[in-house]
């Protein structure tokens, strides 16, 4: 990518899309292409034909998808399937046929098997059952794989895949229910703060392993992947397995620790109670980087800092919602 390129961010607005402009733009990449979801329709392929005739993008970043935590995955499956299969077929159609250079679809690691050898390799993809509770979003990130790899090998396309773990950052969701387990902690945390609380419920036992990366250390990654030289990027576009690269911090702590670490940035005294009737997902997910560091690219940001810095750009925010 060039100064002069035509950058388009699918999902500009959200987590991981705001993150990918806020990087772009600190690499001197100013020719940005975003459109709100008011002005365009991702699920509604003639919005999405009619904007990519008229733009004409050279790279797309496709962070466009409709996401949620376990509660919100195992309540609306439907919602999950149907609209991340529109959004994904939709722009990764619509690329290829106006010709864009390189396109990064963003999936997310429940692609790979609930019982996983650990850490997970991309080779791992379609080895064993998924976790049932996010099933639907999963089978639809695969689908999104699939169809990079399928267009690769049928038209010639460069189109790659990037398999992020567990991403939190500002402008994350923080809803109790229906967001992921760290920012909902975060929520959680604070509430407590204010509230002078001295007990803290989590749920689950505490016992499962995440792993977590601060959205602007994914947002580098993308775009370092996007700059990778011709014979590089290429080199992650073989024809016999599909187009797929883990990002990740390469480390994981359990929900129990993580509690704990955000206590401690946060500032909270209080103990934590554990809920075991609430479902606990997947044992373990720690993600195999090693094409990635392999590459030049590690994440930069430690799980602190990166709790910090969202605590810190969302704070009123969540003292606002605390209150109330």
């Amino acid at each position: 990518m060039h100064s002069q390129s035509r950058i388009y961010v699918a999902g500009h607005r959200g987590l991981v899309g705001s993150a990918i402009v806020r990087a772009l733009n600190g690499s001197g990449l100013h020719q940005l292409i975003l459109s709100s979801r008011a002005e365009m329709d991702l699920t509604k392929a003639p919005e999405v034909d009619r904007f990519f005739e008229r733009e004409r993008p050279d790279y797309v970043f496709l962070a466009a998808a409709k996401v949620g935590g376990i509660l919100a995955n195992d309540t609306f499956p439907a919602d999950f399937i149907r609209e991340n299969l529109a959004i994904e077929s939709n722009v990764i159609d619509a690329s290829y046929r106006n010709g864009v250079k390189r396109l990064l679809f963003l999936g997310s690691s429940c692609i790979y098997p609930k019982l996983c050898p650990q850490p997970i390799k991309e080779e791992y993809l379609l080895t064993g059952p998924l976790e049932p509770t996010n099933r639907a979003y999963a089978l639809a990130k695969i689908a999104g794989v699939e169809m990079c790899w399928s267009y690769n090998r049928q038209y010639g396309t460069k189109f790659l895949s990037a398999m992020p773990t567990n991403i939190y950052g500002p402008g994350d969701n923080f809803h109790l229910t229906n967001s992921h387990v760290l920012p909902a902690l975060i929520r959680k945390v604070v509430q407590a703060k204010m509230c002078g609380a001295h007990k803290l419920e989590v749920w689950g036992t505490g016992t499962p392993r995440r792993e977590f990366l601060y959205s602007d250390d994914l947002a580098e990654a993308c775009v370092f992947l996007m700059n990778l030289s011709d014979g590089e990027y290429s080199s992650l576009l073989r024809t016999d397995i599909p187009p797929l690269i883990n990002v990740g911090t390469g480390e994981d702590v359990t929900i129990r620790e993580l509690a704990e670490i955000i206590s401690g940035v946060l500032g909270f005294n209080g103990e934590l109670v554990f809920d075991p009737s609430k479902p606990d997902g997947t044992p373990r997910k720690l993600l195999d980087v090693s094409r990635m560091v392999a590459l030049g690219w590690k994440a930069r940001r430690s799980l602190a800092e990166g709790i910090r810095l969202t605590y810190e750009s969302t704070r009123s925010h969540l003292e606002a919602m605390a209150i109330h």
